[in-house]
């Protein structure tokens, strides 16, 4: 029997659980102002990354959630060389696109697993027969990182056909001599066509999907920065748009690029535009410095002023989620903390 009264015996125990809270707020709060945390939308799901691990959550056709988390770490962060400033940039870019491009992989393959389960169940009572439908899963992941493969190439040479070479071909069309005015008619189309991509792709059925998982992705990270339990209650009532997201990022590289192909002036032969090409890693380094900035600084007017084209493009790039695309997206941000 404790010598405690009665009304200190209930006392200790509140005072506890609110110490206990505290603390738990104050250190989701550390590590929100430690770990940055960034992410992207895929096929039914969201690809979280921080400074240590990657995870990939997908919901599956039949209601459940698959998670794929890896240990991952920038090799801007290995090596002194690859993470000094502008240089982390175009490191940063290179490794986005391979990360994408193995959960776009993913999230595929687990949409297919779920058919090839359902077929497996459905042959469990003929022996071979289940085998064989298990069998027919490892094709059908091959068949799909193949095509995905194939997609991401055929992608890429329609991005340089578009955002590069189509450019220059409306602006040579023009007849401009001066290097100034051949490089405004150069982004002015360049911006365009960016502009005009991704409204039009944000017509499909699909993509509207993908867009929705790109604002639960955004509002999952804006509940994290602010401290909070990561639940969908408390993520929902965060705005889709986010400072230092990929689409910003995109969209700084288009304008960045206008400023180092003006000073490059007018290409006049093949080797003048193939150096305009390489120096899109450049293009790229610089674009994510400044979009880093702006997002720290995005209380300052001139962080203000950086962000704002960025978080006006993030309105057609994101739409907002519903509450199991938000737990998904939860799911896999709770993997990398």
């Amino acid at each position: 029997m404790s010598g405690f009264p009665p009304a200190r015996q209930t006392a200790m125990p509140k005072r506890l659980s609110l110490v206990a809270e505290a603390c738990m707020a104050m250190r989701a709060f550390v590590s929100a102002e430690k770990i940055s945390v960034g992410g992207q939308a895929v096929i039914e799901g969201v690809m979280m990354r921080s400074p240590k691990l990657v995870s990939t959550a997908v919901r599956r056709p039949g209601g459940d959630i698959s998670v794929r988390t890896t240990p991952y770490v920038s090799v801007s962060k290995k090596n002194k060389l690859l993470g000094l400033p502008v240089i982390r940039g175009a490191v940063v870019l290179v490794e986005t696109l391979a990360l994408g491009v193995s959960s776009l992989a993913y999230s595929a393959e687990e949409a297919l697993r779920e058919n090839d389960d359902e077929a497996h169940e459905g042959d469990a009572g003929g022996g071979e027969g289940g085998k064989g439908g298990k069998d027919k899963a490892k094709p059908r992941e091959a068949i799909t990182k193949v095509g995905l493969t194939f997609t991401m190439l055929v992608a890429l040479v329609l991005g340089f056909a578009l955002f590069f070479y189509l450019p220059l071909f409306v602006a040579d069309s023009t007849g401009l001599k001066s290097g100034l005015w051949f490089n405004l008619v150069d982004g002015a189309v360049r911006l365009a066509v960016f502009i005009l991509y991704v409204s039009l792709i944000g017509l499909w059925g699909e993509m509207q999907k993908l867009y929705q998982y790109h604002g639960a992705e955004h509002k999952s990270i804006h509940a994290f920065e602010a401290g909070e339990e990561l639940t969908p209650e408390n993520a929902m009532k965060y705005t889709t748009l986010h400072p230092r997201c990929g689409t910003s990022f995109l969209l700084m590289v288009v304008i960045v690029s206008l400023i180092v192909f003006i000073i490059l002036g007018r290409p006049q032969s093949w080797g003048e535009r193939v150096a305009r090409f390489l120096a899109v890693p450049l293009i790229a380094g610089v674009a994510f410095e400044l979009t880093k900035l702006s997002g720290k600084y995005a209380k300052s007017a001139v962080g203000a002023a950086l962000i704002a084209p960025g978080l006006w493009l993030q309105r057609i790039t994101t739409k907002e989620p519903t509450r199991p695309q938000l737990e998904v997206a939860l799911k896999a941000l709770k993997e990398v903390l």
